[in-house]
């Protein structure tokens, strides 16, 4: 029988010692024990082969019905005697043992029914009694061996045994069963949970009540001190008592001698004796008061020890109460080992329990299988009767016809018999051979038919296989052409590194390359297709199967070439690097050929470099005068096909374990601009746009237009983003000649020449000369360059070259900093359920050491470089003004500039262990993301401000901003008090002035709106959240200028 343990609950409670009074009165000790076990197996159809197995329960598992007596109190000195308030259940509430096949064959279904409730409580004790009730305790011990014994009788056994029947006999395995298994399985699992935790509850008493032991043991000690005390003081006042009553005596003696003397001196006697009366009763009057004041002590002493007496009388009965729950701790020990058996056990059932659960799921998939085979033979079974049916009428008419021709024949030697005699029957014979030649016609025309059928058949069958094959092809062929999307953008930037590698080492022509780079440009499945069939080949196969598949291709987009000094995740040091690879990733998902030139530095992030390798060949560049060696690696980042340039320069440009600030940075990039020209001469491409970043790669622009556009490199357009006009690399125009440039013909004032100093050039300034399209980061950052303050020196210059110089706000990566799918956040949350960002909070207020006693105190956050420029002065001020509104403030961030680093450094030992400000003068990836996430604010009070990507993150995580307005910022952040912006664009918060009372402004506005509006604040934040800051809209921009430049040049070209 498969029988189900539905319910088996245990709750033990202990309550220990309780002392609360030491001198007169102590409180005894009370314990409760409480426990419950409910049974209800299943009501479960049985099995036709299988015999009830019989369970017996003893008479000590069943309480008499009626009502139960009430609680009593029990004295200590009770003697213990067994509870008899057992209730007998029903006979029937167990069925007697069986046979099961009797019951099958009539039919009838068995119910097994088992309602078993055993209620053991023990009576709370009157104060100075300690006793447990030995009855409870055994009664205890039956109800667990009851409840062993039935799951040992109903559980594993029964479900084993039937799960042999299914797997022995064919039988499926029904889902009640499944079910059955289940919950026992789960009810094992609360079983084993629930007697850990009693056992935990007892050994927790149990080390109460030795504490409590103690305690009293230590009280004992001091009494028993006392106690020795006053005798000591009772001996000293007997011994002075004993001492009064001797001079008592003497005085006593002396009286009498006196009265037996007589003669001449009778007067003198009596004269002495008056003044010896007088001393006499003088002294008698201080030995009364003596003795008196004696007696009294005595008299305390003897109360004092009485009450001792009384005390250490209750102190043994409490002393015999503890003995008598020493008796209960070895109960308690007992059943403590007895739990842990019958833990060990319900283990050990769970683990079978468990094995019979895989057993199951291993049937369920043969199960499946054979149903599948079944289903897979009713199919063919159903179409052999068809065909049986069909052969079976094609029969039965044939018989039929067979029964006809026996019938005619039959007749017809009727008919030759009687031919002779009678004319009648050769009529008869004529017309019955007529009827033979219609039925023969008839037959003949049947299959005639038939074959016709078949014919037709078979023809329509040819036809829809024709049909079949063509579309197929034409599938085949629509394929071919389409582009393959199974295969990730790693795939297609690792092939071209590789055709760009073939070029330099002469084993494809540069025709070739151009072909096969289309083909990949296109995602051809043909490429993808030969890739797959030449893994296990050699690398001279591999270049044969692709030569193979050289043809003239359209070019579905354009091909562009980044030439940056940064790279983010490998090389990052600002905003340069983020905008460099979401800007490619953005133009790659547009369909578009984005490929990455990179310095080689030894700093470099190459554990988030997928597949670098070095090519074979190296490519020579000149500086200085001579042909310096450069090694080339090809690798992926970020999907994206990235070339690194290692130089092979003595002066190891970029072997010195930092990006930036190098004596010689000007000759390290413009060594490396042309280094990188000089590969995509070399590698035979032509890009489309070459997009060069900051003035670490402005070289490029003149280098293309004087060296390498008359060389052969003249395909493409350059484009020229700077994202801080602040920095601007100028130099001796000297320096300028290394890199090839001439200098007297670049040193000019509508060239290179820098605006404010002759004797020196620029190489902003000569990238905005000299390439076809110039950008900035945002479009109020490019109207602020045009005037003499934000321009630093090259307002004129922008002015003059206007027409092609526009602003293009940045966006961010939000696949990185999407808090919904963030791996450093302890919580992901969207703007759906902000839940998330309130236990981030909460978290990070922990990880810092921040105080979370008041959860309405806003977090203000702030990540970035602490410069002049974005405004340190006015951050310094926002950390005490936040404190001094009731909120907190967190700070990640360090400065290249010594005096500001100690500065706030200052500041950060002065709040080291506040409860509401922390500094970490550090930049930490993990933690950036974490304050993004908890900040409830986010601060950006910068000077000037090209773009910022802090902001957009900042919405991004549902921070809101407290900003500037300037640059970026004033493109992204909308305040919302600002009547003149349409209220679905409001953000944030913003000031104009860069002082301290603008930042108090917003400030205070902030922290209003969150202390007092809930509600307006929380849609404040999901608006921001849902804000759209992706490259997307960014790239469609760069992409419509990149077009229209490649269209002007080809329009150019065909009037030439």
């Amino acid at each position: 029988m498969a029988a189900k343990l539905s319910t088996c609950f245990f709750s033990h409670s202990f309550i220990g010692l309780n002392n609360s009074n030491y001198k007169n009165n102590v409180d005894s000790c009370k314990k409760n024990v409480n426990l419950r076990l409910l049974f209800l197996p299943s009501r479960r159809l049985l099995p036709a082969s299988y015999k009830m197995r019989p369970r017996n329960l003893g008479s000590h598992h069943k309480r008499q019905q009626g009502k139960e007596p009430p609680s009593e109190r029990i004295p200590t000195s009770a003697k213990l005697q067994p509870n008899s308030d057992e209730e007998s259940e029903p006979e029937n509430s167990v069925p007697n043992s069986v046979d099961m096949e009797h019951i099958v064959n009539r039919e009838t279904t068995f119910k097994d029914d088992v309602d078993t409730r055993v209620d053991v409580e023990y009576i709370d004790e009157q104060k100075n009694s300690g006793a447990l009730s030995a009855s409870a305790i055994e009664t205890n011990r039956d109800v667990e061996n009851t409840n062993e014994q039935i799951m040992d009788n109903l559980t594993l056994p029964a479900v084993t045994k039937a799960l042999a029947l299914n797997r022995d006999g064919g039988e499926q395995l029904s889902g009640f069963q499944l079910e059955d298994l289940i919950g026992m399985i789960k009810n094992a699992e609360r079983n084993i949970l629930l007697l850990k935790h009693a056992r935990i509850h007892a050994l927790e008493d149990l080390h109460k009540i030795l504490s409590e032991k103690e305690t009293l043991q230590g009280e004992i000690n001091i009494l028993e001190m006392r106690l020795a005390e006053a005798d000591a003081r009772i001996k000293v006042a007997s011994q002075e008592k004993i001492n009064v009553e001797i001079l008592e005596d003497r005085l006593e003696k002396l009286r009498n001698e006196f009265i037996h003397r007589g003669g001449s001196r009778k007067s003198e006697l009596e004269l002495y004796e008056n003044q010896s009366n007088i001393s006499n009763e003088e002294v008698l009057l201080a030995r009364d008061g003596h003795v008196h004041s004696l007696s009294k002590e005595v008299d305390s002493l003897k109360a004092e020890n009485l009450a001792l007496k009384n005390d250490i009388q209750a102190l043994k009965s409490m002393l015999g109460n503890i003995k008598n729950t020493d008796e209960r701790m070895v109960t308690l020990e007992n059943e403590r080992s007895f739990l842990e058996s019958s833990l060990k056990e319900l283990e050990s059932k769970l683990s079978i329990s468990q094995q019979d659960s895989s057993n199951i799921s291993i049937l369920k998939v043969e199960c499946k299988d054979l149903w599948a085979t079944v289903e897979n033979l009713q199919l063919l079974l159903d179409k052999a009767t068809k065909q049986a049916d069909q052969a079976i009428l094609v029969l039965q008419q044939n018989q039929d016809l067979r029964k006809k021709v026996d019938k005619l024949e039959e007749s017809l030697e009727g008919a030759t018999v009687f031919m002779v005699s009678s004319e009648k029957m050769q009529q008869y014979n004529e017309l019955m051979q007529q009827k033979m030649k219609l039925l023969e016609e008839r037959l003949q025309k049947s299959d005639q038919e038939i074959h016709l059928y078949v014919h037709l058949y078979q023809e329509s069958v040819k036809e829809f296989r024709d049909t079949l094959n063509s579309l197929k092809e034409e599938s085949k062929k629509r394929a071919s052409d389409e582009p393959v999307d199974d295969m990730p953008w790693e795939f297609w930037s690792r092939l071209l590194p590789s055709i760009d590698g073939w070029v330099l080492e002469k084993k494809i022509s540069n025709s070739n390359a151009k072909l096969l780079r289309e083909l990949v440009w296109k995602r051809d499945r043909r490429i993808r297709d030969a890739y797959m069939a030449c893994k296990e080949k050699n690398e001279r196969e591999v270049v044969s199967t692709f030569l193979q598949l050289t043809s003239s291709q359209a070019s579905p987009g354009l091909h562009v070439v980044h030439i940056a000094a940064e790279m983010a995740p490998v090389a990052k040091v600002g905003g340069l690097g983020d905008v460099v690879t979401g800007l490619g990733k953005a133009l790659q998902k547009k369909g578009h050929l984005v490929e990455i030139v990179l310095p080689k530095y030894d700093c470099i992030q190459y554990d988030r470099i997928h597949d670098l390798r070095a090519l074979d060949v190296m490519v020579e560049s000149y500086f200085d005068g001579k042909l310096f060696q450069n090694k080339v690696w090809v690798g992926t980042v970020e999907g994206l096909p990235v070339y690194f340039i290692e130089p092979h320069h003595p002066n190891k440009f970029f072997w010195r374990g930092q990006y930036y600030g190098e004596h010689d940075d000007f000759k390290r990039f413009s060594f490396f601009s042309r280094a990188a020209l000089e590969l995509l001469l070399q590698a035979g491409k032509e890009p489309d746009i070459i997009h060069c970043h900051d003035w670490q790669t402005a070289f490029v622009a003149p280098l293309y237009w004087d060296l390498y556009a008359p060389k052969g490199l003249n395909s493409a357009r350059i484009c020229f983003t700077c994202h801080n006009f602040e920095y601007q690399g100028t130099a001796s125009a000297s320096e300028l000649a290394s890199c090839g440039l001439d200098v007297h013909q670049l040193n000019r004032p509508d060239r290179m020449q820098d605006n404010s100093a002759h004797d020196r050039v620029n190489p902003v300034k000569g990238a905005i000369v000299f390439s076809n399209i110039v950008t900035t980061v945002s479009p109020t950052y490019a109207q602020e360059v045009r005037t003499a303050e934000g321009g630093k020196g090259l307002h004129s210059t922008l002015n003059f070259h206007s027409k092609k110089f526009m602003g293009i706000l940045n966006g961010i990566d939000t696949d990185a900093w999407n808090p919904a799918t963030d791996s450093f956040l302890k919580v992901q949350y969207s703007a759906n359920d902000l839940q998330g960002k309130a236990e981030n909070k909460t978290a990070m207020r922990r990880h810092l050491g921040l105080s979370s006693a008041d959860d309405h105190w806003p977090l203000v956050g702030c990540i970035t470089r602490l410069v002049p420029q974005k405004g340190v002065h006015l951050i310094r001020h926002a950390i005490y003004r936040t404190l001094e509104m009731g909120g907190q403030f967190v700070l990640l961030g360090s400065s290249p500039v010594a005096h500001i680093q100690r500065e706030f450094e200052g500041i950060a030992n002065q709040f080291q262990n506040h409860e509401h400000i922390r500094l970490i003068l550090k930049y930490d990836e993990s933690l950036s993301h974490y304050i993004y996430a908890a900040s409830d604010m986010f601060i950006i009070p910068s000077i000037f401000e090209p773009c910022g990507l802090t902001q957009m993150i900042a919405m991004r995580y549902g921070s809101v901003p407290i900003a500037r307005k300037t640059g970026g910022l004033n493109d992204s952040v909308f305040d919302v008090d600002d009547d003149t912006i349409p209220h679905q664009f409001r953000n944030g918060f913003t000031f104009t002035t860069p002082d301290e009372q603008g930042v108090n402004s917003a400030l205070e506005r902030a922290f209003n709106l969150y202390k007092n509006n809930k509600d307006s604040w929380q849609q404040l934040v999901r608006k921001d959240m849902n804000i759209d800051f992706s490259w997307d809209s960014s790239a469609s921009q760069y992409e419509e200028l990149y077009a229209k430049s490649v269209a002007r040049a080809k329009a150019a070209a065909s009037r030439t």
